[in-house]
């Protein structure tokens, strides 16, 4: 989909309908048309390389919702016309694109189920990685990927709670039990392989939640990297032996084990940063005396944020609705506690 403005190209957006193999390009262009336009404004032309099904039905429908009449086309020249090709071709090279990448993929996981002798390819990998500071604010992630790679919708987050500052192995404990109760409870489609960012301590960690779910029958393995953390001297720990398993640093399988790992590695810092700065951001207001939920409220939403809030001066919060002189000076020290230290 390309987007025209007053005659300029303002940028495309590609989508990937899951459609039936059996539709004809009519049916998908008209199934799109009516249900994106849901909930976004509508132009006052819509141009496709292709009729669709009930023109004047849609164009009715549109130009109620728009407030303006849409027209709506498929046979277009001058420069209508070149637009229209342009987006044509935009969506040969992303079809190509996605076919290469697909390629790309089924190849490294037939490499993969070669390199760990697991019956077939996998169709699904999760895997996951604890992340905190000193144990505080710990985040378990969860990231799958599948035949096209990474599922991102299809991640999860797990808040850890009630374990040790700082113990790994019970967080990781804590995340898998949680993920498969959840998964075996709805039916959900179970992984066919699961992947640790971790070595052998971890895996033995997760192998017991396995067994207690009776999902032990799911290869798994830890990814620890090598003794000076550079990337393709990863060492894999595979459940079912104790002796490690290690890839050529070109091996298609170890690049795919990178990625997957690295994603795991990457969502579950953004959560704990998200977490811990969220953490500290209630504490530091929740601390001070008189310092109620709406005057909270009040003052983040009167200076936009934490990071405002924090360079405004005492005479600055004092101007706000019910917050008094002395107030204002206590949530200004309990903001800068460096400074009220040297004072």
């Amino acid at each position: 989909m390309f987007f025209i403005r007053g005659g300029r190209n303002l940028g495309s957006k590609v989508f990937y309908p899951k459609v039936d193999a059996n539709d004809s390009v009519t049916e998908v262009l008209t199934g799109f048309v009516t249900q994106y336009y849901l909930d976004k404004p509508v132009p006052k032309e819509i141009i496709f390389n292709a009729p669709i099904n009930d023109t004047r039905l849609i164009e009715q429908v549109l130009s109620e919702q728009a407030g303006h009449k849409v027209r709506l086309a498929h046979r277009t020249k001058t420069q209508r016309g070149k637009w229209l090709e342009l987006a044509v071709q935009n969506v040969d090279y992303h079809l190509q694109t996605r076919l290469s990448s697909q390629l790309g993929m089924a190849q490294r996981r037939e490499a993969l189920a070669l390199a760990l002798a697991l019956e077939a390819p996998p169709e699904r990998i999760e895997c996951f990685d604890i992340s905190h500071t000193g144990g505080e604010a710990t985040v378990a992630s969860c990231v799958v990927f599948g035949a096209e790679g990474a599922q991102r919708s299809e991640y999860r987050r797990f808040n850890i709670k009630g374990v040790a500052e700082g113990d790994d192995y019970a967080a990781l404990q804590q995340a898998v039990q949680r993920r498969y109760t959840r998964v075996i409870r709805s039916e959900a489609k179970l992984p066919d392989l699961i992947l640790i960012d971790g070595g052998r301590g971890q895996i033995n960690a997760v192998q017991a939640i396995l067994t207690e779910l009776q999902l032990n029958d799911i290869p798994l393995f830890g990814v620890s990297k090598g003794a000076d953390r550079k990337m393709g001297q990863e060492t894999l720990h595979p459940a079912s032996r104790s002796k490690p398993l290690y890839l050529q640093d070109d091996s298609p399988a170890l690049h795919l084990i990178q990625q997957v790992r690295d994603e795991a590695h990457r969502f579950a810092i953004s959560g704990h940063r998200h977490k811990r700065q969220k953490k500290r951001t209630r504490s530091v207001l929740e601390d001070i005396a008189g310092m109620g939920p709406k005057r909270r409220q009040m003052l983040l939403k009167q200076f936009g944020g934490m990071q405002q809030l924090e360079r405004a001066s005492v005479e600055d919060l004092a101007s706000v609705k019910g917050i008094s002189d002395e107030l204002a000076q206590k949530v200004y020290d309990a903001l800068h506690p460096q400074i009220k230290s040297k004072l």
